[in-house]
């Protein structure tokens, strides 16, 4: 009885409610003219059964991800403006004083590019690991080829990697160490083994610890192949240097090689996963790989590299990125390397690891089979 006095008591329900039921009405009509906008439409040919249709292929994700990553190209074009405009007058870390410049080095190059695959991190947390895109794609490639330069003591990415698939093979260079770690010599004895594999085996893997990876696996797992002489035997390690510059006088030692004359010395055309840590070195190192690639593009599937900026100015490092991006390289995740940061906090944040992937080779990682560039495809659409 209360409730049916509501409305005459109070004549603004009885107002509201009319109002509701007007617009209601209204909206639902056949032909509404409610000014939709693109954003909210979807056109009748794009539904089949109620469900909006989109092309979920490699190829589409991938050159969605282009196009994303081309609108951030034209955003860092107009950041140069706002803090330069000429690229020399940009302080990578401005200092703490007015007018306290909203930025650092890193805000011009951020990881724009989305990994069409499963994102892992391979290897220990903390320093060592690294994040990787789509390593499922990898496990059954029988000319799968890892090349990793620098680093080869802490080596648990390099074991996590052979672990997870029956046929790559990782050739290592670093100066700085006789050999690879126990995470690769002595998988089963080692700290990463314990602490970050093993305890993964039976929940994730059907493989137990020490089976030949002829193991065949259960249907719909994951396979891990942690199998001390398998391990082993798909890795080639040489104590030398990497750099942007060959030294190979007989005097000369460590030995002193270039990404490009490593290939040829090992008969490789293509490299799948290409690691680097060579502590500052990596931009003469690129800037001599770049050189030599024949047709403008790297012959790399992926690269997982840290960059030590230091006292670097930012226009080298935009420098060496724009030609990383006209090779076909797309950031698609970044980690600052905040061990560093912790240990030299009177510094700026300047070491930090990118991975990239290629988008114009027709790789493992963003083509089913060989396919043309890509990038090409997306400008073509755009014209």
């Amino acid at each position: 009885m209360a409730m049916a006095l509501i409305p005459a008591r109070h004549p603004r329900y009885t107002i509201i409610l009319g109002v509701l039921l007007v617009t209601a009405f209204f909206f639902l009509l056949p032909g509404s003219p409610y000014p939709y906008s693109e954003s909210t439409y979807v056109a009748p040919d794009a539904l089949h059964n109620g469900i909006v249709q989109v092309d979920n292929s490699l190829t589409a994700r991938v050159k969605r991800s282009e196009r994303v990553y081309q609108k951030m190209v034209k955003r860092r074009e107009g950041l140069i403006r706002k803090f330069g405009p000429n690229p020399r007058e940009i302080v990578s870390f401005p200092p703490d004083k007015a007018p306290w410049p909203a930025y650092t080095v890193w805000d011009f190059f951020p990881p724009a590019f989305s990994c069409p695959h499963t994102v892992e991190r391979i290897g220990a947390l903390g320093d060592g690991g690294k994040w990787l895109c789509g390593i499922d794609r990898l496990q059954e490639k029988p000319d799968c080829i890892v090349y990793s330069i620098g680093s080869a003591a802490s080596a648990s990415f390099e074991a996590e990697l052979l672990a997870r698939t029956r046929h790559c093979q990782v050739w290592a260079y670093d100066f700085t160490t006789k050999g690879f770690g126990d995470e690769v010599t002595r998988p089963h004895a080692s700290e990463f083994f314990r602490l970050f594999a093993d305890p993964l085996l039976p929940e994730f893997y059907s493989s137990a610890p020490g089976i030949e990876d002829t193991e065949t696996g259960t249907a719909g797992e994951e396979r891990e192949y942690w199998d001390d002489r398998s391990l082993k035997a798909r890795t080639h390690f040489k104590p030398w240097v990497v750099a942007g510059r060959e030294q190979l006088a007989p005097g000369d030692e460590p030995k002193m090689y270039t990404i490009q004359s490593l290939m040829r010395m090992n008969g490789h055309m293509h490299i799948d996963v290409l690691k680097v840590d060579i502590e500052g070195w990596e931009f003469d190192t690129l800037r001599s790989f770049l050189g030599a690639a024949e047709d403008g593009t790297l012959p790399v599937g992926q690269m997982i590299i840290e960059l030590h900026l230091w006292d670097r100015p930012f226009y080298d490092l935009l420098a060496l990125w724009e030609r990383l991006e006209r090779a076909g390289m797309r950031a698609t995740s970044r980690e600052i390397n905040l061990v560093y940061a912790n240990y030299n906090r009177g510094v700026g944040a300047e070491l930090v690891e990118y991975t990239f992937m290629n988008v114009k080779n027709g790789n493992i990682f963003v083509a089913d089979r060989a396919a043309p560039s890509i990038e090409k495809d997306v400008r073509e659409d755009d014209d």
